[in-house]
């Protein structure tokens, strides 16, 4: 395991190990994504520099969504926020890591300072063009984090609810673009929307049978 000092560079480190070496003239951005396993909808990054400290921050997963809408409210009122996403065109074109990675280098862009660290959940550097951390489970153990990880989660929610009012068929507005059985079932009778992404099972298994792939372009016309 390789240790939190030394180049600029991405590296794994334990938080323990991450927090005993950092300085305490830090600029700290926490930098997380949402959306990698949907079969729609883009893929969204955020990145936070917390001025100060938020209570109650956790991952976005053990969070109520009524309790995700009021610390995301919190988050962009007191600190520093950039958000950004890769489209579904993205997604297909360069595959759901490489979109990923691209979201979290526009959400950190987009930040209105420059911090000195990122520290980025999970263990894929991002080519951030700056110091990088990567921690696992960030998203659960770095207030940067999961501030990162709850503002995402919320506009992802968001813009797929409001892509939900003109496709209602998919229940966007409850499994946010996952592959539910109502998702899946309204992709097999209805069809598929341009914000489908292609290269995913069960819609590239589909494109690649000639009794289905009829069925796929049905709602991309509508």
């Amino acid at each position: 395991m390789a240790g939190c000092a030394g180049p600029v560079r991405a590296d794994r480190c334990t938080v323990s190990d991450l927090l005993a070496r950092i300085d305490g003239g830090e600029r700290i951005a926490g930098v997380d994504e949402v959306g990698r396993g949907p079969l729609a909808g883009p893929v969204v990054a955020a990145a936070v520099i917390l001025p100060q400290p938020i209570e109650g921050l956790a991952d976005s997963k053990a969070l109520s969504a009524a309790k995700r809408e009021r610390l995301c409210a919190q988050i962009t009122a007191e600190a520093l926020v950039g958000i950004g996403a890769a489209s579904v065109r993205e997604i297909d074109s360069l595959n759901i890591l490489q979109a990923t990675l691209l979201a979290m280098r526009r959400a950190v862009a987009r930040l209105p300072e420059t911090p000195t660290l990122a520290m980025v959940d999970g263990n894929q550097n991002p080519g951030l063009g700056l110091r990088t951390k990567l921690v696992i489970k960030g998203d659960a153990l770095v207030p940067e984090i999961s501030a990162a990880s709850i503002v995402a989660k919320v506009v992802r929610d968001r813009l797929m609810t409001r892509l939900a009012r003109r496709y209602p068929h998919y229940g966007w507005h409850s499994n946010a673009g996952y592959g539910s059985a109502l998702h899946r079932d309204a992709m097999a009778s209805v069809g598929v929307t341009a914000h489908h992404r292609q290269s995913f099972a069960p819609l590239r298994n589909w494109l690649e049978d000639p009794e289905k792939a009829h069925n796929v372009v049905r709602a991309m016309n509508a």
